[in-house]
């Protein structure tokens, strides 16, 4: 892997086989500048950006002396990745697996800098259907919003549990009845898939499930902080360049973070409000969707509900742990494409070359009611 990307010419050809993203030639970051105290934020339309836009809306950034224009808002990872790639936008938000199939698979010099939240996203089907447990998935039609995502990852996981094999087919195409057929569909159009019959359900973050919820009486089969306890979904990540390049913006960057997180713990229907269309309008929905969000599960709808799970939470440090165990349960999770990148890829070791805490452990240190523990056992629970 080149040390230093940004001085050759290179084109990257994304496929369908990584993130859902379809034939796309990406051109050089040769062009991007990072000698600056102004920074630029992309985000998608859904909650696990939830930091980045409070940091804002707060205005946490100006205060570290940071000039950044409000975020700006894009409607598919494909688009996200691609102005990531080409320096349009400094810092994002992703579904963690994707900068480890960046950085390890495409060679593209990705940092991931903190985590953005945790838990934050559902399985959700049709409220009339007999769909209860990953038992009853057999032979059903279910959405993924990415192939290098929490959502296909866990998902898998919980289908193995009961004997099902993931598999990648036309709708159109007759299903044994150990299969479970999985495409990758954009989250605005889940729930309306969903009413329309076209899927038998979806997982995605919020605000879609809590959207369907209360739109068309979908239910919920299980909150993905049931299955995996305070898991990590999107993190914040940048270019290594930047952080070779100026240090200082990315540190004013990462303590409004998680400035930002800490508040929204503290805050949580104050979030929801900002967020909204009613608020500040980051995201295209109603305080009363985001609401939903941000309010803790009924116990009764939680299989372990001696966690204390949360429906979306916020905390930046990125254990290693969690990272060790994403990469080892990557290498048996079935996606379209070539996945022998992960053959021979040594967690600890690529954890250690894809994640740099240094700038989140020095905003832990210095912002009060932050959690301080570093070390964690992972949970990870199916039934």
């Amino acid at each position: 892997m080149s040390s230093d990307p940004l001085c050759k010419k290179r084109r990257f050809f994304l496929k369908s086989s990584a993130l859902g993203l379809s034939g796309m030639l990406l051109p050089s970051m040769g062009n991007a500048k990072y000698n600056k105290s102004s920074l630029t934020i992309g985000y998608l339309p859904i909650t696990d950006a939830t930091p980045l836009l409070i940091a804002h809306a707060l205005g946490y950034f100006s205060q570290e002396g940071l000039a950044i224009e409000r975020p700006v808002m894009v409607r598919s990872w494909k688009v996200l990745t691609e102005s990531f790639l080409t320096g349009k936008f400094d810092l994002t938000h992703m579904l963690f697996p994707i900068p480890i199939w960046m950085r390890f698979k495409q060679g593209i010099p990705v940092k991931v800098l903190a985590w953005n939240h945790t838990n934050g996203s559902a399985i959700t089907v049709s409220s009339d259907s007999n769909i209860k447990d990953f038992g009853d998935l057999k032979g059903k039609q279910i959405a993924v919003p990415s192939w290098y995502s929490m959502h296909n990852l866990l998902l898998q996981m919980g289908i193995k549990t009961r004997g099902l094999r993931a598999v990648i087919k036309s709708q159109s195409s007759k299903l044994e009845e150990d299969e479970v057929n999985l495409f990758i569909l954009p989250p605005p159009e889940m729930p309306t898939a969903l009413l329309g019959g076209k899927i038998d359900g979806f997982i995605v973050a919020e605000p879609f499930n809590a959207l369907a919820e209360l739109k068309i009486n979908a239910k919920i089969m299980r909150f993905s902080g049931d299955i995996w306890k305070d898991h990590p979904c999107c993190v914040i990540v940048c270019n290594e360049n930047l952080i070779n390049r100026n240090r200082s913006s990315v540190q004013k960057a990462v303590n409004a973070i998680v400035r930002a997180q800490l508040w929204c713990t503290d805050n949580p229907k104050e979030a929801a409000y900002l967020l909204s269309r009613d608020g500040e309008g980051y995201l295209p929905v109603p305080k009363k969707v985001l609401e939903k969000v941000f309010h803790n599960p009924e116990k009764s709808s939680l299989k372990h509900p001696q966690w204390g799970v949360k429906r979306i939470g916020f905390q930046p440090y990125p254990h290693p742990s969690a990272t060790e165990f994403i990469i080892k349960q990557m290498k048996d999770t079935v996606v379209e494409g070539n996945i022998d990148f992960l053959k021979n890829l040594n967690p600890s070791a690529a954890t250690e070359e894809l994640v740099d805490d240094s700038f989140v452990l020095k905003a832990i240190g210095e912002i009060d009611g932050i959690e301080k523990s570093l070390a964690r056992e992972e949970k990870v629970e199916i039934n």
